[in-house]
């Protein structure tokens, strides 16, 4: 009998593509040249696919999950803040003191904040925080594996549960967010680990060390590349998760599997979510058909990244802060994208001459 996690991944279907000539011609009909949307079709026609076809488009109700953990890697000083940090900024999400939460409420987007491994006992209740600890942080990735393999499938688990509940309450798109000191160096190592990338190549400076700093964290990264080599080695998707990665991204990726799996689209925030992405990918390459990249992080090597895999982002504007602070100014373009397949007029009913105009 298959593990539950097999049996979620196999189940998930690429979208139907065989939907897209019935979007373009409806797209195309639409009263403006040829084309002249641009990605905004791009989107409509994608989002099409994903809900099967059926109308009006939706990409409301929408989520961010905001998911908290933290990393033993830490201890080597690969962060200017401490990990403290962590827990004051899961306070400060409930508190609607952060990035995410001005934006989650600008555009009126959900955001939930998950407790997947910070350090420390639990938070006092919230009606926006959802405690499902399963460690206090993982160990330090420069010593040996982050997790091990069952605290990593739970925490897979955990993301595909969150999709789950969301799917549960009506909504139709979900987003990525998280937060953790110290975590775009599990994060790196990752991208090491499943792309061939050598660290100097995308070793960044995270929340703002010194070029000195990046350094040690480029040789820090190294070494947890070295010391996880059998698992690394190995190929498995989920042994290279549990080794470098932590429980926030292993939650996420669990969150984009399940997007899938209940057929959702799926906001991709920046480096650390892109990260969770992959592993994600690697699992299950039908991810993709539902996943749309929020934008191109300042962080070094993303944009790397992100041209090896073939993806181009929506946005470029310099941010770096994660949180899902992308992913919540993206619903605003899917949200557009959904409104023109929907509201705009077509050269057959509007009177308008079409030969003319394109």
């Amino acid at each position: 009998m298959l593990h539950p996690l097999h049996d979620i991944i196999k189940s998930i279907q690429p979208v139907d593509i065989s939907l897209e000539p019935a979007a373009q011609a409806h797209l195309d009909d639409l009263t403006k040249p040829l084309g002249s949307l641009g990605r905004l079709e791009e989107l409509a026609m994608r989002l099409y696919c994903i809900q099967g076809g059926n109308r009006p488009l939706a990409a409301d109700p929408a989520r961010i999950y905001t998911v908290a953990g933290d990393h033993g890697v830490s201890l080597e000083g690969v962060s200017p803040f401490p990990q403290e940090v962590t827990r004051q900024m899961v306070m400060n999400f409930l508190n609607n003191g952060a990035g995410i939460n001005v934006l989650c409420n600008t555009v009126g987007c959900e955001q939930f904040v998950v407790d997947a491994g910070s350090c420390g006992g639990a938070y006092p209740e919230h009606p926006r925080l959802i405690q499902r600890k399963i460690g206090a942080g993982t160990a330090n990735l420069a010593k040996g594996p982050a997790m091990s393999r069952e605290h990593c499938e739970q925490a897979v688990m955990l993301g595909i549960d969150l999709a789950r509940m969301a799917h549960e309450s009506g909504c139709r798109t979900v987003g990525t967010g998280e937060m953790g000191i110290s975590n775009t160096t599990p994060s790196t190592a990752l991208y090491c680990a499943y792309l061939g990338i050598d660290p100097a190549d995308i070793t960044g400076p995270g929340a703002g060390i010194t070029p000195e700093g990046v350094v040690r964290k480029t040789d820090i990264i190294r070494t947890g590349l070295a010391v996880n080599s059998k698992a690394v080695d190995s190929g498995d998707t989920l042994d290279i998760l549990a080794a470098l990665g932590g429980y926030e991204i292993a939650t996420l990726t669990g969150l984009i599997l399940g997007g899938a799996y209940y057929r959702m689209a799926v906001l991709v925030d920046g480096f650390i979510s892109t990260a969770a992405w992959v592993a994600a990918w690697k699992l299950c390459p039908a991810v993709a058909d539902y996943s749309f990249f929020s934008h191109a992080s300042a962080e070094t090597g993303h944009k790397a990244a992100l041209k090896m895999l073939g993806i181009k982002p929506l946005h470029d504007l310099g941010l770096r802060l994660g949180e899902g602070t992308g992913a919540a100014l993206t619903l605003f373009l899917l949200r557009s994208a959904a409104a023109i397949f929907n509201d705009m007029a077509t050269f057959s009913t509007a009177g308008v001459a079409g030969s003319e105009i394109v």
